[in-house]
């Protein structure tokens, strides 16, 4: 698939077929997603695969009572965690490079990596960020010194999602000055 046609077709997706996603399917689609940039090439992105019913439930508990894609993380047959590594990105020398959250930016270029080679594979994915990073932490058993970024369910698509509206790029996009 060529890239900007996987970019274009990409869709949150919230409906899901039962169908069993392999484990080296998932992790074909980890592998694309390291390849992502990250800060100092430190890959401080971590992949925690869900399958297990309890921990799902517990997912569910730290989401928003109204997030849409509550269902997804109940029937997706697999959910995929991704969790990033506090002190390390944007950190040079042990100290903080400024006051962003880097390992927040390595983690969503890793994420939109997977996302896309996803849908290359005809799987479908929502990032689900409505969520409180400490309930999803304990459920995933995260240890001290990262944190839970966001999360997709992750599975074959029961019927096609429609591509919500776009922005114009004259919109956007500026030359030299805002």
């Amino acid at each position: 698939m060529d890239i900007f046609d996987a970019i274009g077709g990409r869709r949150s997706v919230r409906k899901y077929k039962p169908d069993a996603v392999t484990d080296e399917i998932i992790a074909e689609l980890v592998d694309a997603a390291h390849w992502a940039p990250s800060w100092a090439n430190l890959q401080c992105v971590r992949y925690v695969v869900v399958r297990d019913k309890s921990v799902r439930e517990n997912l569910l508990e730290a989401m928003t009572p109204k997030n849409p894609a509550r269902d997804a993380i109940t029937n997706a047959p697999v959910i995929v965690a991704f969790v990033g590594k506090i002190d390390a990105s944007g950190y040079k020398g042990g100290q903080p490079f400024d006051d962003k959250r880097w390992y927040i930016f390595d983690v969503g270029m890793a994420m939109q990596n997977f996302c896309l080679a996803a849908h290359a594979k005809g799987l479908g994915t929502v990032i689900v960020g409505a969520f409180d990073y400490k309930i999803a932490g304990k459920a995933l058993n995260v240890p001290e010194g990262y944190q839970v970024v966001a999360f997709t369910p992750l599975g074959y698509p029961d019927g096609e999602a429609k591509a919500p509206a776009r922005k114009e790029i004259s919109e956007l996009l500026f030359q030299d000055r805002m």
